[in-house]
């Protein structure tokens, strides 16, 4: 399951018991506009979000669950202005991989990840693995606030140090509505 596109998500849906919605991987040349702006980079999210919307993002956490050094998180992220969400996730992150101050900032669950990634100057580079269209479950939809469900694209993204050792894992699904 660890190397599935779809993981860490796939685990969240295991541990409730619920299917995963349909997810079919593409190339990130078919992702379209605007989400191909805001998926298909090696960048973190966190900023290419915040710099699209222009605002700065928060947590809002749906699952949880510590295990040995993993940290796993469902969450959406929401705009601080308007509380909108502008993106759904599931995050693997690797804790022993950070230091003591970063690992208090992701247990506080207040900030995404790529914030604490800058504000605590851990160097790190972004891969995006996998590119996706999905077709939104209840879930997905409540997350989102979506009333009606429509095609949505994301991707697998790995967080790494600057030797490839892994920090994150992570599941990112944007909703339709990307208006800046």
């Amino acid at each position: 399951m660890p190397d599935s596109f779809t993981y860490p998500l796939s685990e969240f849906y295991f541990r409730a018991k619920l299917p995963l919605p349909r997810i079919e991987t593409i190339l990130g040349d078919l992702v379209p506009e605007p989400f191909k702006s805001l998926l298909v980079h090696h960048n973190d999210m966190t900023p290419t979000l915040e710099t699209f919307h222009k605002s700065r993002i928060h947590l809002e956490i749906f699952s949880r669950d510590q295990r040995g050094g993993f940290y796993f998180r469902e969450v959406a992220l929401r705009l601080d202005h308007d509380e909108r969400p502008v993106e759904f996730g599931a995050n693997k992150i690797y804790l022993g991989m950070f230091p003591e101050d970063a690992q208090e900032l992701i247990l506080l669950e207040q900030v995404p990840l790529g914030t604490i990634l800058k504000d605590c100057g851990v160097r790190h580079q972004t891969e995006a693995k996998h590119f996706f269209r999905v077709e939104p479950d209840e879930l997905i939809c409540k997350a989102l606030e979506l009333e009606t469900p429509t095609t949505l694209y994301g991707r697998k993204a790995v967080i790494s140090d600057l030797h490839g050792k892994p920090l994150s894992e992570i599941v990112e699904i944007l909703p339709p509505a990307s208006g800046g």
